[in-house]
């Protein structure tokens, strides 16, 4: 079981490398939404924003979230480190219900590239 700890530095990971992407990554990661990540196994919800092709995580809840962010994802913390690390597949991860992302159906076809 990944730690609260681990998990953070998991979403920093994946906003530096959104930070650094090119092309029709970059522009994917250009969005402007709220986020939420709830981390099922430790019953944690991080919070922030998408923003200039990056996460901010703002705060960390106990539970799952409070409001629906624009852009929702919920995990167990190790999926979250393994799909960071490259390590886990978004998109078998996502179709067997590991993973669940929800956000509006435009926001999902640009979000496709950056989990490829």
């Amino acid at each position: 079981m990944a730690t609260i700890e681990e998990c953070r530095a998991a979403l920093e990971k994946l906003s530096d490398n959104m930070q650094s992407a090119e092309g029709d990554v970059r522009d994917a990661a250009a969005l402007d939404r709220s986020v939420s990540c709830h981390i099922t196994d430790l019953d944690v919800t991080f919070t922030g924003r998408m923003t200039d092709g990056r996460i901010k995580i703002d705060d960390t809840l106990q539970g799952p979230p409070l409001a629906k962010a624009q852009i929702r994802l919920a995990m167990a913390g190790e999926d979250l480190v393994s799909l960071v690390d490259g390590e886990l597949n978004f998109a078998r991860a996502w179709g067997s219900g590991r993973v669940k992302l929800e956000a509006n159906l435009l926001d999902l076809f640009r979000l496709r590239k950056l989990l490829q």
